[in-house]
């Protein structure tokens, strides 16, 4: 009789890719679904719930993401300072337009990533940046196109 296992993945047998991102006319939603798929090592046929397995994951020209119909100004980021009436909010459109503008991606990914030690480990493997330019150069990042994987990833 043939009996199979499933082989459980220590932390030290894992081997971390590094991918970089041009999100230049990219749709957030699906950006952050992909990135989130990454970053948990989903896509690796060696997935292990209960480890970091995924990649490191750097993500250039986040100030150019964009979001489809009307959730630019309709959807709304909220925070509160601490203070009696302090609710502030801002929406996706002023944030991309402000001074870290790689936090509406950093804000959507983290949202698609399980809460908890595990999740806030996986998180620390995103890098982004506004820009074009990123010092993650030495670890010779391989380029993956996202506008290629399906014709909805792009807009425009």
């Amino acid at each position: 009789m043939l009996q199979t296992q499933t082989r459980s993945l220590k932390p030290a047998e894992v081997k971390k890719d590094w991918v970089l991102i041009d999100a230049e006319g990219l749709v957030l939603g699906r950006l952050a679904a992909l990135v989130a798929t990454r970053l948990r090592g989903k896509h690796k046929p060696q997935f292990t719930p209960h480890v970091d397995c995924g990649d490191h994951v750097v993500i250039v020209n986040a100030r150019k993401v964009r979001v489809t119909g009307n959730k630019a100004e309709q959807s709304v980021f909220y925070w509160h300072t601490g203070y009696p009436g302090g609710i502030k909010e801002r929406t996706v459109r002023e944030r991309l337009e402000s001074r870290f503008p790689e936090r509406v991606i950093e804000k959507a990914v983290e949202r698609m990533i399980t809460r908890g030690p595990l999740g806030r480990k996986q998180m620390k493997n995103l890098h982004v940046y506004a820009g074009a330019e990123h010092p993650h150069a030495g670890a010779q990042p391989s380029s993956l196109d996202v506008a290629a994987l399906n014709r909805k990833n792009k807009v425009g």
